[in-house]
């Protein structure tokens, strides 16, 4: 198990410790995440005008708000992911059942090959026999 971290961040213009399992440059994501949050409610005019717990609500709310929708955009790349992969599992069965049926062809037309190249003998045989025959019965007796 990695070691834990910890870093100072400066949020709002306050020193905070920041600790946790995560690397010190996520951790330091995190502070500049919530400064950026903060820097575009605080540029809202009616922001401003609210008391302190309603501007923390409203933080609360625009972090939550950024959360749901990543959360949401995740769940619809994961739910994509797995459907790429069922269509994948599914090209790869029929893959695999052209294959099969591939070898079945190659096989059988090896075997088709093969007893054509003996019909073929055969008719080498049978003509030269016919020639034969036909030689035989043109002889004068």
């Amino acid at each position: 198990m990695s070691s834990k971290n910890a870093v100072k961040v400066l949020i709002d213009g306050n020193v905070y410790t920041l600790s946790g399992y995560e690397d010190e440059d996520y951790l330091n994501r995190v502070a500049s995440y919530i400064n950026n949050k903060l820097a575009e409610v605080k540029s809202n005019e009616g922001f401003r005008r609210q008391g302190r717990d309603a501007q923390a609500t409203m933080i609360y709310l625009n972090i939550a708000d950024d959360y749901f929708k990543s959360k949401k955009q995740a769940d619809i790349l994961e739910m994509e992911l797995e459907n790429k992969n069922k269509e994948l599992y599914n090209l790869k069965h029929d893959m695999i059942g052209l294959q099969i049926k591939d070898e079945a062809s190659a096989k059988e037309l090896a075997d088709l090959r093969e007893k054509c190249s003996k019909q073929e003998k055969q008719i080498v045989k049978l003509e030269t026999e016919l020639a034969a025959a036909r030689k035989d019965t043109q002889k004068p007796e």
